[in-house]
């Protein structure tokens, strides 16, 4: 059976706040992280935002607050649905203030302690200045930082969330940043089936066992295992979309080697995840699958993926092991009722 790893992140172990009137207790009660013992060791730095229960709490908050938008009508969850992988599912491209309509589709917020980038272009490298890409986006929630702290000021609520998060109630934008990721920093799945059967908890059937063959040969590349993307940029075979005009990462980086590369997104709750590909294009994993098949034969590559329908179906089967209803029904990760 497979271990767990643990991160313990420390923080204040408790501190006396004296005020002129009464005495209080803030208590910053780190949380543990636990992830498979064959992952490897996440990347984000958690010495410089320590896991606290309130600091996760405040997070989860904000996270599902449309407070954060110019008219207070678009949350960060508008687009990223926890039961959805934390993605949307009903149209291509994201979705935000004034009925606007993005420029890509949103990506799923899933172990997101172990990226090194975000977005489909890699625009961000820390997840703590992630958020500042949609929030000031003028087609998702159309507002600035600053002007979300003082909204935030004036609320008795986030007062209190911050003063339990931080001990004390000032309100800053590396203080919202750094609440949001530490909510997304637990959001890790890893309670689907082909976690247990790597832990030899449970077996493949005989589809899904053939299916992984597959993948392991025409899709691992990329898709690596166990968090089921390596992190890079890569050519999805998709011909440039005139009217968004996409050049992928080569608009962050000026280098024409870069032109149509995306982020490699994972495949964990790939069932719940739809529609696929940066611009929202393929409904179903099967039309995914289609595109890859036949891109990759058109192009006379090497690495050809020639599939049977019944290869296909075998295929589908493994990529459905990877959905974790533990994780996508959490309600720790749920709107807040309180």
């Amino acid at each position: 059976m497979s271990k767990s790893k643990e991160i313990r992140i420390t923080g204040s172990l408790v501190l006396l706040l004296i005020a002129f009137a009464s005495l209080s207790i803030f208590k910053n009660e780190p949380v543990i992280l636990s992830y498979p013992s064959n992952w490897p060791e996440p990347t984000y730095d958690f010495s410089n935002n320590n896991l606290t229960t309130e600091g996760i709490y405040l997070g989860r908050h904000l996270f599902y607050d449309p407070i954060l938008s110019i008219d207070s009508s678009t949350s960060c969850s508008s687009c990223h649905l926890s039961f959805t992988a934390f993605t949307h599912v009903d149209h291509a491209l994201s979705h935000g203030i004034y009925d606007r309509i993005g420029t890509r589709n949103s990506a799923t917020l899933i172990n997101l302690a172990w990226n090194k980038s975000f977005m489909w272009d890699g625009a961000i490298n820390h997840l703590d200045m992630q958020a500042l890409a949609p929030i000031s986006h003028p087609a998702e929630l159309g507002e600035s930082i600053e002007n979300i702290a003082q909204k935030l000021h004036k609320t008795n609520r986030y007062s209190r969330l911050f003063k339990q998060a931080f001990g004390d109630s000032k309100i800053t934008g590396e203080r919202i940043l750094k609440a949001l990721s530490q909510f997304e920093l637990t959001l890790i799945s890893q309670n689907s089936k082909y976690d247990s059967t790597m832990a030899n908890q449970k077996q493949f059937t005989t589809q899904e066992n053939k299916g992984y063959l597959l993948f392991q040969n025409h899709c691992a590349n990329c898709h690596t295992e166990p968090l089921f993307t390596n992190g890079n940029f890569e050519y999805n075979r998709l011909p440039l979309d005139s009217t968004l005009n996409d050049f992928g990462r080569m608009r962050i980086t000026n280098n024409s080697e870069d032109s149509l590369k995306f982020k490699v997104p994972t495949l964990r709750n790939t069932e719940f995840s739809a529609p696929y590909m940066h611009d929202g294009r393929f409904k179903k994993l099967s039309e995914v699958i289609d595109h890859y098949a036949s891109s990759f034969t058109s192009l006379n590559l090497s690495d050809q993926m020639v599939l049977s329908d019944t290869a296909k179906t075998d295929l589908i089967a493994f990529l459905l092991t990877l959905s974790d209803k533990k994780f996508l029904f959490n309600s720790q990760f749920a709107y807040p009722q309180e």
